[in-house]
């Protein structure tokens, strides 16, 4: 989550007759900025104006801000890592709970209590350190030096933090939709920044279509470069890369966003892109995290033991080549 609004909010609404389902039903579509990136949402509503769902979404952004956010230093999130406070609420609880299930598949290449590595290596909004200490930081880098005891937060060491942004995301969009749905939709689209939830069928009664960016380094387009499509009827989608955030250091050496926290160094290897499809985005948002810190070789390995996975990765292949791997529980939401 970035704390600057990325473009100028603006709402549209539209409205398209499904067929094939039952009665006919119109869609309302909202467009605008939710937690500092791309909001979208399309879903067969019917009395609920545009302008009122976004004031809820905007509602939901104001309080997922004010208890996951890294980046708002009166978070709770951020008073918690300051050590002002150790009372956890609902949200903080669950992101918790989840990472302990992501980590425990991770061979330890999941922690979300890595946010320091990330600061030293100059991302979550720092500077990078010329040279990081890495050995002094993984001190107090585990999620074994933190545990929740009657809803609060108890750290064995002072100077661990949490960052929750391998989840908050994904977690956010799955409360949009629940959102969605308590005004009554049924068939629904929500998409914060690339990572999605859906439900049902689109407009023209098909499932719902989503396009999984080309991974080139310093991809910034929005779907102009499109590697796949999938198809999604119900459930979470997201996709992790390490070509949008990273820099290259006084060697050369690519340094990207995503921390292995047993060496504390940046996890960078062939695997470009990972697309999991998940029930929840929560889920979706963390697993992808989680393979691409693992690496391409142990990624394809942990794969091969999950049969139930849905998995798309992208990996280079040559100097401007791609290779891909499909899971085969993914295969068939893979559009041709």
């Amino acid at each position: 989550m970035t704390e600057k609004l990325i473009r100028k909010v603006w709402i549209a609404v539209s409205a398209a007759i499904l067929w094939g389902c039952g009665d006919a039903s119109s869609y309302t579509a909202v467009d605008g900025v939710m937690l500092g990136t791309t909001l979208h949402i399309t879903a067969d509503m019917q009395g609920v104006s545009a302008q009122e769902l976004y004031a809820a979404a905007m509602e939901l952004d104001r309080e997922a801000k004010a208890s996951m956010s890294i980046f708002d230093p009166g978070s709770l999130l951020s008073r918690l890592n300051r050590n002002e406070t150790d009372s956890i609420d609902r949200h903080i609880a669950f992101n918790l709970h989840l990472a302990d299930s992501i980590g425990a598949l991770s061979g330890g290449r999941y922690d979300v209590t890595v946010k320091p590595l990330v600061e030293a290596w100059g991302f979550a909004g720092r500077q990078a350190e010329r040279h990081p200490d890495v050995d002094s930081i993984l001190a107090f880098v585990g999620r074994e030096k933190v545990r929740v005891e009657e809803g609060r937060l108890v750290k064995a060491d002072p100077r661990v933090q949490l960052d929750f942004n391998s989840i908050a995301k994904g977690y956010t969009v799955d409360l949009l939709a629940r959102l969605v749905e308590s005004f009554g939709a049924r068939n629904y689209i929500v998409d914060i920044g690339g990572e999605v939830r859906c439900k049902g069928v689109n407009r023209q009664g098909g499932p719902w279509r989503i396009g999984i960016e080309t991974p080139f380094d310093g991809n910034m387009s929005d779907g102009e470069y499109v590697q796949k499509r999938i198809r999604l009827t119900d459930g979470g989608l997201a996709t992790s890369g390490n070509y949008r955030r990273f820099y290259l250091d006084a060697d050369g050496n690519k340094v990207a966003h995503t921390i292995d926290p047993r060496t504390g160094h940046s996890a960078v290897s062939r695997l470009l892109s990972v697309t999991v499809a998940a029930p929840t985005c929560a889920e979706a948002d963390a697993l992808g995290t989680m393979f691409l810190a693992m690496g391409a070789d142990d990624a394809l390995e942990a794969v091969r033991t999950m049969p139930d996975v849905k998995v798309y990765f992208i990996l280079a292949d040559g100097a401007d080549g791609y290779e891909e791997y499909i899971s085969p529980a993914m295969e068939a939401m893979i559009m041709q």
